[in-house]
């Protein structure tokens, strides 16, 4: 009886763990042709400041900063190429003085020290200020179009683009910072 009760216990432990020799979902590892979900969602960071403008800021913006974190959700094809990219922003400001105006945001193209084009928009309406209170303000955005090639550049170099947010004073950029995955 006891040898009995043993081997139900056993075959009921062997069953629980997916069975013998039989691979379960978690223990399968992604190939390019099925990323896991990770790989479709991939979160950024980037620490704004206006002396990483090219030239650095130097009028009464100067004090400002922020920091800048965007998601980008990909949609890949059975290879693994990616074939769609949304993006997800949200850049919190900071500093900012009495009167300032942060108007425009996108994500550029170029390492640090250099300036280069815009690839993404995030905040595209220059006639609708982001409203600041005591200096801060935060621009939010969801469902941005991303050409897939940026989108696999991005993830290939993320350090060759930069956040920057433009404001009426300092229409070139007020506060920059470079795209770090997180």
């Amino acid at each position: 009886m006891r040898s009995l009760s043993l081997a139900v216990v056993a075959a009921l432990a062997i069953a629980a763990c997916g069975g013998a020799g039989t691979p379960t979902p978690a223990a399968t590892s992604p190939t390019a042709a099925s990323p896991t979900a990770d790989a479709n969602k991939v979160t950024f960071s980037a620490d704004l400041k206006a002396e990483n403008e090219v030239p650095p800021i130097s009028n009464d913006e100067k004090s400002a900063s922020g920091k800048a974190t965007v998601v980008l959700e990909l949609t890949r094809d059975a290879s693994g190429k990616i074939t769609a990219a949304k993006a997800s922003f949200d850049v919190q400001l900071s500093g900012f003085p009495s009167g300032a105006a942060p108007t425009l945001a996108h994500i550029h193209q170029a390492p640090a020290g250099q300036n280069g084009g815009v690839k993404v928009g995030i905040k595209t309406d220059a006639d609708n200020p982001v409203q600041l209170s005591a200096g801060s303000g935060e621009i939010k955005k969801s469902g941005v179009d991303v050409d897939p090639a940026v989108a696999q550049a991005i993830l290939d170099k993320p350090g060759d683009f930069y956040v920057n947010v433009h404001s009426r004073a300092n229409q070139g950029g007020v506060v920059r910072g470079q795209l770090t995955k997180m």
